[in-house]
């Protein structure tokens, strides 16, 4: 499946409208010492959709009719870290160590009809976001702002050599670069900062290993680049 740009447009206009609602009225400001520091720390819960762009190989495509696709998307979760440095007053630089699981499905057809049941690719990655979060003004107890960077992935569930006993016949590459963006909200409780954040992540690499798998050669070669995107939406407590 594709991620269109418009759902990244939309998703932040949503977002900035709901900012728009929360800075109607005025209302007492909640202390924020937390945020003035320099450094600070938190943790975040998220959940994910994984997916992946895939590109069929025109030549396997006209010579045996064989394409592919992600049919199933699964839910994920996500567990990091914050670390939180805060160079000026509008820019902070994020540090969040983490891991994150997920699944992913490739289904392929002969002709428009079903010829495998399904490739169910697991993923368990370790990962190491590294951001630039840019905040906007604060509004009332809500503080709206986009962030964006790079983050490394390491996938623990990366199998080096095909297994025998299970119908699998794609093997992915274990590590990738992500390039990652999106908008969010910091919502200033009395205790504590919730942030809101709706992110999106694209794998820089093909990470489908092209070696075939014995007796199943047609399903790797089939597909000429297949690379990872993930949807995150995260719940950070600093």
């Amino acid at each position: 499946m594709k991620i269109s740009l418009n759902k990244i447009f939309f998703a932040g206009l949503f977002l900035l409208s709901c900012a728009e609602l929360f800075a109607q009225k005025e209302k007492p400001k909640n202390v924020s010492w937390y945020d003035d520091k320099f450094l600070h720390f938190g943790f975040c819960i998220g959940f994910n959709t994984m997916d992946f762009n895939i590109t069929p190989s025109q030549i396997y495509l006209e010579t045996d009719s064989l394409y592919p696709e992600v049919s199933i998307l699964n839910p994920g979760i996500n567990i990091q870290v914050v670390t939180d440095i805060k160079p000026a007053e509008h820019f902070d630089i994020r540090f969040l160590p983490g891991v994150s699981f997920g699944q992913r499905n490739v289904r392929f057809y002969r002709n428009q009809v079903l010829e495998n049941e399904r490739q169910r690719l697991e993923s368990s990655f370790i990962e190491f976001p590294l951001l630039l979060k840019y905040k906007g003004d604060r509004l009332n107890n809500v503080r709206p702002y986009i962030i964006g960077g790079l983050n490394y992935r390491y996938d623990l569930a990366g199998k080096k050599e095909y297994d025998e006993e299970k119908p699998l016949y794609l093997r992915l590459k274990r590590s990738d670069i992500y390039l990652e963006f999106g908008p969010g909200f910091d919502f200033y409780l009395p205790y504590f900062k919730l942030s809101i954040e709706l992110k999106f992540s694209s794998g820089l690499r093909d990470i489908l290993v092209h070696e075939p798998a014995p007796g199943y050669p047609q399903y790797a070669r089939a597909i000429e680049k297949m690379k990872s995107q993930i949807w995150i939406v995260s719940f950070h407590f600093e």
